[in-house]
């Protein structure tokens, strides 16, 4: 069984990373897999990019080329959107080929059109890792019209000019006829794409993401802190994501009024925030900060997540939750609310606190329930059994297994 993964990426940014892991689970567990990327930066023989200066630039300059259009559209929504408008060979390339099944990721960035997706005449597996396949042009969506339906009447009422969103779901509806296999990695992602317009009669799928929890394990703490510099003795809290502060969804704002519920904590405890770098204007969180950067391998990664004592993900909207799990797999409790993929990873009062959505009072005492929990290594051995049990490379690649011989 052949299988070809289409994704912008292979490890730059978390759908790509997600999608290079699913891709390796397979190989690992005996498939022939394959992996179609616009940047490939992992130098895996496995992944095929644009070969030559000339065709990587152009790779890059498609993504930019619809900057005008979408400065027409004037939105409260700051993601970012995708029209997915100019057509690539990707489709071509895919029908051509001796493969079984074509398997999409996250192709935005104008990797390929909606006409390009639409055009596939393999067996389709299409892994959702946000909202854009069921929604307009937008990545994440704060409204209901992927439900609803894109109307001219229900445009949220500060938006101007061109409903590119609009357009942009008018023309899935067009190219889209004929169902593609959807697998989610989570309950509420799946939920949503069962109740959208557009792939309400599509079969849907529920499979987490996957970690190669050989690789994700723990390293003793005290080690780890040494490795890092961070301090030996204090309690630390972490937050971080990909692009970590900027991001509205991620919840930053949330977190800082969670910790100024925690006042007693000031004298002893520091936090840890990695996807960024220090800033010049400095934060006042209350607590001393230890900024960590961007972190883009797995090694230090999972040292960081082995010197914290919790991993806070305080996040609006979560897909499937990639750092929770890495977190999970480190033996590292997480305190996040109960929305989104969060609600599949985390087990409440078990491998960390689901706190309710959006109270940042809860959110403090998640963050407290763990740092003065006596019995705060029996929740590590919990988070670590979890995690090997859901999302291993072995458990994760036999569902797809399973899945693609359904298919064919």
């Amino acid at each position: 069984m052949k299988v070809v993964h289409l994704n912008n990426a292979d490890i730059t940014g978390g759908a790509a990373r997600a999608a290079f892991r699913i891709h390796k689970s397979l190989i690992k567990n005996g498939l022939h897999s394959r992996m179609w990327v616009n940047d490939a930066k992992s130098g895996d023989y496995t992944v095929n990019g644009p070969n030559g200066k000339l065709r990587k630039a152009f790779a890059q300059f498609r993504r930019h080329s619809v900057y005008p259009i979408m400065q027409t559209m004037k939105t409260q929504n700051s993601i970012l959107h995708s029209p997915a408008i100019l057509h690539s060979a990707w489709g071509k390339l895919i029908n051509n080929s001796e493969v079984d099944i074509a398997h999409l990721h996250w192709i935005g960035g104008e990797m390929a059109s909606i006409s390009d997706i639409g055009k596939i005449k393999k067996p389709v597996v299409w892994t959702l890792h946000d909202m854009w396949a069921f929604c307009g042009a937008e990545h994440v969506s704060w409204d209901q019209r992927w439900r609803d339906g894109y109307t001219k009447l229900n445009r949220p009422s500060e938006d101007r000019g061109l409903d590119i969103n609009r357009w942009t779901w008018k023309r899935k509806l067009k190219h889209w006829k004929n169902p593609i296999h959807i697998v989610a990695p989570s309950e509420w992602l799946a939920d949503c794409a069962r109740s959208s317009q557009i792939m309400h009669d599509w079969p849907v799928t529920m499979i987490p993401n996957c970690l190669d929890t050989d690789v994700w394990r723990p390293v003793e703490k005290k080690i780890a802190r040494k490795l890092l510099g961070l301090p030996i003795d204090e309690p630390l809290i972490a937050f971080g994501s990909y692009g970590a502060n900027s991001q509205y969804h991620k919840g930053f704002d949330l977190l800082a009024q969670a910790l100024s519920h925690l006042c007693e904590l000031n004298e002893n405890a520091e936090l840890v925030i990695f996807g960024q770098p220090t800033p010049k204007k400095k934060l006042k969180l209350g607590f001393p900060v230890n900024f960590m950067g961007h972190l883009y391998d797995d090694l230090t990664l999972r040292v960081l997540y082995s010197a914290v004592d919790v991993l806070v993900v305080p996040s609006r909207k979560e897909a499937f939750g990639q750092t929770a799990a890495e977190a999970q797999s480190c033996g590292t409790p997480v305190v996040a609310f109960e929305i989104g993929g969060l609600s599949d990873i985390v087990k409440h009062k078990n491998t960390g606190y689901l706190a309710a959505p959006f109270d940042t009072e809860d959110l403090a005492d998640g963050i407290r329930w763990i740092l003065s929990n006596d019995a705060i290594e029996s929740i590590s051995e919990k988070a670590r059994k979890r995690s090997v049990q859901k999302f291993s490379y072995d458990i994760v690649s036999e569902q797809y297994k399973v899945l693609y011989k359904s298919l064919l």
